[in-house]
This record gives structure tokens, C-alpha cells and sequence, in this order.
């Protein structure tokens, strides 16, 4: 059973009918009502097609957000073999909200660096939701100038609401863990993608993800502050982030648009969580043709280009 959104109730009411029918089908007095399924089953998809087409920011914000939605970690079990992960920013502690390691795609090596949300309540809070704290980004800078020193490609993950706030993390340097991260990116001699596979949230999200291509799953979410947040700030009334979503351009659609992406990674129709496998490697398809356009750069045409792209970003609009 799915994790309907509040949007989906038509969808729901319909894949409800089905399971109910289904049982009387296994029933003890079988009733033969396989057209009648198959008829509501094609109701149903023709219906979740027609909603995620036209799905609105907020819509898909929340899509960005579901629970069932494949995390950093489902990514790299799926795409990367051999990973071993990394621990500690040799400073401080070890962030549980950033994943870091070294593994192999396609039998070649592969330094990933990504953000986990968690997937029930106790790893939702181990890993913070996501949230990094500066240790994190410390820890990212650490496998990023690693990978650079061996010649290895990064590719990063990112889902976020944004960094950690809390007092301790401010107090640690949080700013400034973020700077130096945005920094390592955009140094790297080596090829870098990212992919943003759920919220990309405001500068937690582009500490990770300055990349040479920056690629984003079709349903996700990408600004520089929450729609929650943004209501608060202009109105004192966060109920408006619908409002806020809608205004704030935070779709890939909308991004890809202005140059603040390169390319939209398309997800199974009823978003990415409904058939996570098959989303997955879609995404992972898309990723090797952005290391493939990067091959033949070297070192400092890396660098300039990465430069280059994030600067361009807003002058042409």
C-alpha cells in the first residue's frame, strides 16, 4: 500500500477499489472480476499520468518530500559496488547526514559524497534528516581533496532541507565549513556531478554540489530557502508556502530554464518512490553520460568550466 499524497485521492480511491476486488477474487465464493480490475487499473494509471503532469511547485515539493522516496544510500547500494565509506572530519566528529566513500561504477573508481534523510524514524534521526552539520562538510572536503589527489571523479548526492541551524553548528562555523566546501567543488581538477535526487536546500545543498554538470530527478525540489521558511520570512505565516513554492521557481523544469541545472532526469510515472529501481537507474544512465561528456577535459579545463558555468548563472535572463 502506497503512501498517498493529499493530491492523489482519486488515485487512491481507485487502487482501493482494486485491492477490494482482488480479494473477492481470492475469496471463498470466487467471483470472476478480472475486466472490472483491469479496467480500474487502467483508470488509475490513465489518472496518476494525468496528475503528474501537471503537477504544481508546491505538488511536487511535496513529492520531493515522500517518505517512500529512494535516499542517498538506496543510490549508492544500487549503483556502487566495493563503497567504503569514510568517517570523520579529522577536526571534530563524525556526521552521520553526510555519506562519504570510495566504491566503483561500472567496474571504475568513484568517490561519492551525498546527503541522507533516513528512511524510518531511528535513522531519520541518526542521520539528522539530512542535515548536515560543519563536520559534514568537513568530512566532504576531506574525500573531495582525496579523490583530486588520485585523479578519481566525484559524484555527489544531494537531499536536504538545508544545514543543520542549531547553536553548536553555528558556534563550530558553520558558514564557514559551507564556504570551504563550496570551494573544494570548485577547485576539483577532477570530472564532478551532481544529482539532486529530492530537496536540494539552500547552501547545504550547494556546499555539495557545485559540479561540472549538475543534473536533477524531474519531481525534486532545488532554492535557496524552504518554502516553509520563505512564508515565515515575508508574511510571519508559513501556511503560505504554497504561495512562496510557486513564486520561488524552485522546479527543475523552472531551473533548467535559467541555466541553474543541465539536465532533467525523468522519473517513472507517479514519481521515483513508486518504482524506485527502475528510477534509479534512469538516473544512473544519466550520470554516465555526463562523466562521458567530461572524459576529455583535463585538470584546469575542468576547473575553468566549472568556474565558468556557476558564474554565468543569472546573467543572461
Amino acid at each position: 500500500m502506497h503512501n498517498y499524497l493529499d493530491f492523489e485521492k482519486p488515485v487512491a480511491d481507485l487502487e482501493g477499489q482494486i485491492i477490494e476486488l482482488k480479494k473477492i477474487e481470492g475469496g471463498e465464493d470466487a467471483v470472476d472480476v478480472t475486466d472490472e480490475i483491469q479496467r480500474l487499473e487502467k483508470r488509475s494509471r490513465d489518472a496518476l499520468a494525468d496528475l503528474y503532469r501537471k503537477l504544481t511547485p508546491w505538488q511536487k515539493t511535496q513529492v520531493a518530500r515522500h517518505p517512500d522516496r529512494p535516499h542517498c544510500l538506496d543510490y549508492i547500494k544500487r549503483l556502487v559496488t566495493d563503497f567504503v565509506p569514510l568517517a570523520g572530519d579529522r577536526f571534530y566528529a563524525e556526521d552521520y547526514a553526510i555519506i562519504s566513500g570510495f566504491g566503483r561504477l561500472d567496474g571504475q573508481p568513484i568517490a561519492v559524497v551525498g546527503q541522507e534523510k533516513g528512511s524510518d524514524t531511528q535513522s531519520r534521526l541518526k542521520h539528522n534528516f539530512g542535515m548536515a552539520r560543519p563536520e559534514g562538510y568537513r568530512k566532504a572536503v576531506r574525500v573531495m581533496e582525496l579523490a583530486e589527489r588520485f585523479g578519481i571523479p566525484v559524484l555527489t548526492l544531494v537531499d536536504t532541507a538545508g544545514a543543520y541551524p542549531g547553536i553548536g553548528a553555528e558556534e563550530r562555523g558553520q558558514a564557514e565549513a559551507i564556504a570551504r566546501s563550496t570551494e573544494a567543488c570548485l577547485n576539483l581538477k577532477v570530472p564532478m556531478v551532481s544529482l539532486v535526487i529530492g530537496e536540494g536546500g539552500s547552501g547545504g545543498a550547494i556546499a555539495i554540489a557545485t559540479a561540472n554538470r549538475v543534473l536533477m530527478l524531474e519531481h525534486a525540489i532545488y532554492s535557496v530557502i524552504s518554502p516553509e521558511a520563505g512564508a515565515s520570512i515575508l508574511w510571519r505565516d508559513a501556511t503560505r508556502a504554497r504561495d512562496v513554492a510557486q513564486a520561488m521557481k524552485i522546479t527543475a523544469q523552472d531551473l533548467k530554464g535559467f541555466g541553474v541545472i543541465d539536465a532533467i532526469v525523468e522519473e517513472p510515472v507517479g514519481g521515483i518512490h513508486r518504482s524506485p529501481a527502475e528510477g534509479i537507474d534512469k538516473a544512473a544512465d544519466e550520470v554516465r553520460g555526463a562523466f562521458a561528456e567530461l572524459a576529455s577535459l583535463d585538470g584546469e579545463a575542468l576547473r575553468r568550466q566549472r568556474r565558468e558555468k556557476f558564474l554565468a548563472i543569472g546573467r543572461n535572463l
